[in-house]
Order: structure tokens, then C-alpha cells, then sequence
């Protein structure tokens, strides 16, 4: 009778452990959490590990405005246009994957972030810049952290984390600007605007269809704004205007990505693949920025003042009187009160709603006012 007393003890035992197990694994993958593939506009820190990028946002005055005030690799003054849409549905900031600090256990909580200052759809985008992560390279770099991942959870609990998850893919604007716009560049020559277009979505429906084998199936494709109006095109061009030409190009690229993603979200099981067009509203505020409170849409709040371009942000630039009244921080890249106001409008055209109850408010996203 006591061995019967010990096999009833050692099988309660048992389906106990299992259970807890089982508690602990739903646990891990019971979060949403984000993978965010892009390039400068969502990198939050990822080429400042890479040596021998040119494409950097590692000293002042990056990220005067966000946490305690020093640059952490994102290329403004404060938050990416992914950050505030995470923060205002309740998905966790993702860290970058090149962060040492990243473990297992930080990729369950909060995702990871891909994101490389200089990238493209394209392998050879921004090639001068050296270093940075391409969207093939980005996705070679998912597939090794779903690998991962699944050994730690076990090929059913790792489906559903990655299902769950939420996909943002944000390039494109490199491949005009740092690549077919450019002579240095063979596309420049080898296409026309047509083709070229046709050629990148091309390579982005291979990308796409790579993800979705991978697990993605909440992914956001996130379109490209007026690239014509940056400050650095405007002070290359002859009269200081927006060049219309890369601003079509932005506008055929919408339109084409837009198509694929409702073609492709047709066809692949279980997909919602969204677009995300944010161009008419930065239109509007670069060609009316009185009416959204800003002062300020044609110049770069950073700048080494009549030095123009200033490529970069640097201790030894000047920064404007108010840095929420300008649209643009620095050449390229839009200011913190700029990138909100990109969000709002995506938040509020695709209805986002909260996926994590009671997720914790983000560490402090914005540092004192320029005043304080």
C-alpha cells in the first residue's frame, strides 16, 4: 500500500509540474509584442553597434527630447512614428537587436527591433553609408530569432507567439533618395520610374511572402511621405522648392504597395496585411504648418545654420528656439511633434485598440521642454 501511496503521490506530482509549465509558457507568449522592420525612421539604435556605419545618430543633440536627454540611436529629437503608436495601444517598446543586453526573455516581453539607419528593400541601398542592415538582411536576422525563440517555447507555443505578434515594415525612401535618384548608382540608368517601382515590388512581395512563412500575419506596411520636401531635397534643388519628382515617386510606390498588400492579403491564409498612408496629411502640414501649430516645415531644426546640408546632427550645430514648432529635426528626418502627428493619423484611420491591458506606461518618452 505505501508503494500505491507513492505512485498516486508522484503522478499528482506530476500533472502538477505540467500544469505550472504549461502556466508558464502561456505566460510568455500571452503578450503582443512588436517586430519592426525599417530603416532610419524606425532604427532605435541598432547601427550604433555597427563600427563602420555612416549612418549614425550617436551623439548631440539625438534624443534631446526623449528619456534623459542623450542620443539612443534614433534619428530625432524624440520618439519614432513606432514608438507612438506602440505606446498608445500598449505594445512594449521593442529593443534593438544588436542591444547587448538583449536576452530570450526580452524578445517574449517587448519583441525586437530590425531597424537600420540607411536601409532599403534593395541589397545595395545606401552602400556608402558602409554599414547597415538591409530588409533581406533584416529578415535573414527575424528568422534566427524565430529559431531561437522556438526552442525555448516548442513548435506550438511559438506559433502562436509570432502569430500574435504585431509586423511593421517601414522602408522604401532610401531606395529613391539613397539609391535610383542618385548617378553613383547603376538603377539609375538600368530603369525608369515605372520600372523601378515594379522592380521594388517585386522584391517586397518575395520579403513579404518570407514573413508570412515565418509567422507574421498582423503586419503593417508603412508608406512613404512627400521625400521631395525634406530639407535635403529642397536645398539640392535650384529654387529651394519640393523636386516633384521624388514626390511622384513616393506616390507611385503608395500606390503599387498598397495594391500588394490587399492582393497579397487576399491570397495567403490567415493574413491581415495593412497599408499605411500618411502621405496627404505631411503634405498638408509641410504646405500649411500654421494649421497644425508648427511654424517651421522647410529647414531643419539641427543645422550648422547658412552650411547647407548639414548631413547630420552635431554638438556643434545650432538648434531652433522651439523644436515642437518645426517639422523636420534635421535634413532627412521628422521632429518628435512631427512624428505624433503622423501617428495620430494612422492611429485614427485604422482605429487601433489595445492589446495589452494593464501594460505598463513606457519609460518617460519625453525629456523636459525646450524652455526647461
Amino acid at each position: 500500500m505505501p508503494c500505491l501511496s507513492n505512485m498516486r503521490f508522484n503522478v499528482a506530482l506530476t500533472l502538477l509540474l505540467v500544469s505550472l509549465v504549461g502556466i508558464a509558457i502561456q505566460g510568455c507568449h500571452g503578450k503582443v509584442v512588436q517586430f519592426i522592420f525599417g530603416d532610419s525612421l524606425s532604427d532605435v539604435g541598432n547601427n550604433q553597434y555597427l563600427s563602420k556605419s555612416l549612418a549614425q545618430a550617436s551623439l548631440p543633440y539625438y534624443g534631446i527630447d526623449f528619456g534623459n536627454g542623450l542620443p539612443n540611436g534614433r534619428f530625432t529629437n524624440g520618439r519614432t512614428v513606432a514608438d507612438i503608436i506602440g505606446d498608445s495601444i500598449g505594445l512594449p517598446r521593442p529593443a534593438a537587436f544588436l542591444d547587448p543586453s538583449l536576452t530570450e526573455d526580452m524578445i517574449l516581453e517587448n519583441g525586437v527591433n530590425y531597424a537600420s539607419g540607411g536601409g532599403g528593400i534593395l541589397n545595395e541601398t545606401g552602400g556608402y553609408f558602409i554599414q547597415r542592415f538591409s530588409l533581406w538582411k533584416q529578415i535573414e536576422l527575424f528568422q534566427g530569432t524565430t529559431e531561437m525563440i522556438g526552442n525555448k517555447l516548442g513548435k506550438q507555443a511559438v506559433e502562436k507567439f509570432f502569430q500574435d505578434a504585431r509586423f511593421v515594415v517601414a522602408l522604401g525612401s532610401n531606395d529613391f533618395i539613397n539609391n535610383y535618384l542618385m548617378p553613383v548608382y547603376s538603377a539609375s540608368w538600368k530603369y525608369n520610374d515605372q520600372t523601378f517601382v515594379e522592380y521594388l515590388m517585386e522584391t517586397l512581395q518575395k520579403q513579404l511572402l518570407v514573413l508570412h512563412n515565418l509567422g507574421a500575419r498582423e503586419l503593417m506596411v508603412f508608406g512613404l511621405g512627400p521625400m521631395g520636401c525634406i530639407p535635403l531635397q529642397r536645398v539640392l534643388s535650384t529654387s529651394g522648392q519640393c523636386q516633384e519628382r521624388a514626390n511622384k515617386l513616393a506616390l507611385s510606390f503608395n500606390k503599387a504597395a498598397s495594391q500588394l498588400l490587399i492582393n497579397l492579403e487576399s491570397k495567403l491564409p490567415n493574413a491581415s496585411f495593412k497599408f499605411g498612408d500618411a502621405y496627404d496629411v505631411v503634405n498638408d502640414v509641410i504646405n500649411n504648418p500654421y494649421r497644425y501649430g508648427f511654424n517651421n516645415s522647410n529647414s531643419p531644426c539641427c543645422s550648422l545654420g547658412n552650411i547647407r546640408p548639414a548631413l547630420t546632427c552635431l554638438p556643434v550645430s545650432t538648434l531652433c528656439d522651439d523644436r515642437s514648432k518645426y517639422v523636420f529635426w534635421d535634413e532627412y528626418h521628422p521632429s518628435d511633434s512631427a512624428n505624433e502627428l503622423i501617428a495620430n493619423e494612422l492611429i485614427k484611420k485604422f482605429g487601433f485598440v489595445g492589446v495589452n491591458r494593464n501594460a505598463p506606461a513606457p519609460e518617460s518618452a519625453i525629456a523636459p521642454s525646450p524652455d526647461e
